[in-house]
């Protein structure tokens, strides 16, 4: 009877450890992608004290934000480093791809708080949405974007 009791506790430790190893490893993919609700992004900002990085962007007409995507956010290094320092939220204004109107609603007063002209544009905030820096495009790809958003960061 022992031996059930022990066999049975040892297989409960087990399963707890890798349910929570699971639930880490769930929630470090969420950090890695890109989000598209606002208030989402805030509460996850808040709970990992991480700073906002907002990418405006119209994804499937905008030239720079398309070069943008596939020279520093779609590569490696800035996905290691965003998953590890970085909230990640899409702000998208498509002329091709639907969107609901509760997200067009919240992209257009995004838009409109943080001023944006044109695309890209690539706010930092905090967890509350106070803006720490804005940068748009530079080229020189995805190692030296990440050093200049340390900088920003800094």
């Amino acid at each position: 009877m022992k031996r059930k009791g022990i066999f049975f506790l040892l297989c409960c430790l087990f399963f707890s450890f890798y349910s929570t190893k699971n639930t880490f490893s769930e929630e470090g993919d969420l950090k890695a992608k890109w989000l598209t609700d606002y208030q989402k992004a805030c509460s996850l900002a808040k709970k990992h004290n991480r700073p906002i990085l907002i990418d405006f962007t119209g994804s499937d007409w905008c030239g720079w934000c398309i070069k943008l995507k596939k020279e520093v956010f779609d590569k490696k290094a800035f996905k290691k480093y965003a998953g590890k320092n970085l909230i990640l939220l899409e702000i998208d204004f498509p002329q091709k791809k639907a969107q609901s109107s509760k997200l067009k609603k919240q992209n257009k007063a995004l838009s409109e708080k943080y001023q944006v002209r044109g695309y890209p544009t690539i706010i930092l905030t905090d967890y509350q949405g106070n803006k720490i820096a804005q940068t748009g495009y530079r080229e020189g790809g995805e190692k030296k974007y990440v050093q200049h958003l340390e900088d920003l960061l800094s």
